[in-house]
């Protein structure tokens, strides 16, 4: 009798699971199989795919153009994450003081956030134009010629990293904020008493218990901007040279697989992006037992 009870109570679980987990093989586990396995094809679309090894992976590692858009992935990684870092921190800090009217501030600051990036694109290309650009006239104010910000490779890579530091530092401060308020009050207290003033109490008590918050905050940046797309392939001035130059991981995965009709070289090299966020977040995760404090430990 026991045993028929639990058989309904399963037959029961199955049928309300089924609907996810048949969207969740449809959707996500067979397009991720199908990828793997056509990475190890030559497959242009139109002909059956043929099977040829690691021949897609040996083009790969000699390919120039990936290695020219990993390094200036790493290049835009390298400026992005320290900036939204530090500055999400601040407007943290900032937003966590009780004044008035700051919950319209928390709410202004993350408005940039929900924006589309076709619509934020389209304000910042505007706003770095090299010939009425606010960004080219305020630093004509005080005697300096600005550059063509979006129609040069390096200059475009500066424009990206402001824009998309400027789109994310709302969302960013909002985790650190989530983080600040679950400080207990009793630990400022504590330090005050003896003596602590306010720079010692946000080293050794802010900081210390906000690095689980950090941790987060790390890890989902360099998973998201390893693949990193919209800007690069949204900003730069068409036929310009940042346009052909400029290219990240996801844009060469993109290009490969619809403009020149290679699926199988696009997917092996959507599995050594794969493979290398893997490895940073695997990294990230053993070294977080030297710098991440947890209260309850």
């Amino acid at each position: 009798m026991a045993g028929n009870i639990g058989l309904q109570k399963w037959k029961w679980v199955a049928i309300f699971l089924a609907p996810s987990l048949v969207g969740l093989l449809i959707f996500i586990v067979y397009p991720i199989l199908s990828s793997l396995w056509l990475a190890f094809n030559d497959w242009n679309l139109l002909s059956p795919p043929q099977f040829t090894g690691l021949t897609n992976f040996q083009e790969l590692f000699r390919d120039p153009d990936f290695w020219r858009a990993l390094r200036y992935t790493l290049n835009f990684i390298a400026l992005y994450v320290p900036g939204v870092f530090v500055l999400g921190l601040g407007l943290a800090l900032f937003l966590n003081q009780k004044l008035r009217g700051i919950v319209v501030v928390r709410t202004s600051t993350f408005l940039p956030v929900v924006a589309s990036w076709v619509v934020v694109s389209l304000i910042w290309k505007w706003i770095f134009n090299p010939s009425y650009g606010l960004v080219n006239y305020a630093l004509g104010l005080v005697g300096i010629e600005g550059p063509a910000w979006l129609f040069e490779p390096q200059t475009a890579l500066y424009a990206m990293v402001i824009t998309s530091v400027w789109k994310d530092v709302g969302y960013i401060a909002l985790l650190y904020l989530g983080g600040l308020q679950e400080i207990s009050e009793t630990y400022y207290e504590a330090a005050r008493i003896d003596g602590a003033n306010r720079w010692r109490g946000f080293r050794h008590i802010t900081l210390p218990l906000l690095t689980p918050t950090m941790f987060f905050v790390a890890i989902t940046l360099l998973i998201n901007y390893f693949q990193i797309f919209d800007q690069v392939w949204l900003m730069p001035m068409r036929d310009s040279a940042a346009d052909r130059q400029v290219e990240v991981i996801v844009t060469e995965v993109v290009k490969n697989a619809f403009s020149y009709n290679r699926m199988g070289y696009a997917s092996a090299m959507s599995w050594v992006l794969f493979v290398l966020i893997f490895i940073i977040t695997f990294v990230q995760l053993r070294l977080q037992k030297r710098w991440v404090y947890y209260e309850a430990e």
